[in-house]
């Protein structure tokens, strides 16, 4: 019975793990199809315009480099998306502290401040997945507050995982059931890949994320399901 039950889970597992592979891959083609290509044909309109205003030249120049740039981000979000679902999860017991402290450093601006929890503690999983999750969480808050914000992490109540959430502008009602949604953004600059790479490495883990509307205001994430140490 138990070796019944445990081939069951497998198969369930293999099942899920295909499903995402499958999803994937219809988003990497929509990606190519479209998200890409607008880019493209950005930078080969600019070009077209700088033959016939060489006098603007260095104008349309930037405009070329600004879609260029664009490419770029989309090329290394996908690739990310890619590397998480081939990347087997490594995992370790990881101080949350540590993981928000190190996504700060890299990922934090001048506009926003951060309030973190004393009772965060340690968690199974893998440090450089969460420190990226983490990162794409603070660069969504600086890209969308229009002003300053703070950021605070913590438990959740239940004690099932832990919350991070902002006070900025947050997410609409009627928009928040994309959020998540690969190429779905609220933001002219954003690519919508930063919260689906958070939700694809929280699922790695084996936990849940849900977007709801800050204590005060903004944008509130919660973790649940989580493995604590």
């Amino acid at each position: 019975m138990g070796q019944w039950i445990s081939y069951e889970l497998e198969r369930e597992q293999r099942e899920t793990k295909l499903m995402r592979q499958r999803n994937h891959l219809d988003d990497f083609a929509n990606i190519v199809a479209h998200d890409l290509r607008n880019p493209i044909n950005v930078a080969q309109a600019y070009i077209e315009f700088a033959r016939e205003e060489p006098e603007n030249r260095e104008e349309h120049l930037d405009g070329v480099e600004t879609a260029l740039n664009r490419m770029d981000v989309l090329i290394d979000d996908v690739l990310s998306l890619a590397r998480i679902e081939q990347q087997e999860l490594d995992s370790k017991t990881v101080d949350l502290r540590t993981v928000v402290d190190d996504a700060w450093t890299t990922a934090a601006t001048e506009s926003i401040s951060l309030s973190v929890e004393d009772t965060l503690v340690s968690v199974v999983g893998s440090h450089s997945l969460l420190q990226q999750a983490f990162e794409n969480l603070i660069r969504n808050t600086g890209e969308h507050a229009d002003s300053e914000a703070t950021v605070r992490i913590g438990l959740l109540d239940d004690g099932s995982g832990f919350y991070f959430e902002d006070d900025g502008p947050g997410i609409p009602n009627r928009k928040s059931k994309r959020a998540f949604q690969t190429g779905f953004s609220t933001g002219e600059d954003g690519t919508g890949f930063g919260l689906s790479i958070v939700k694809e490495i929280v699922e790695a883990h084996g936990w849940s994320i849900t977007v709801t509307g800050g204590t005060t205001g903004g944008a509130r994430f919660e973790i649940e399901n989580v493995q604590f140490v």
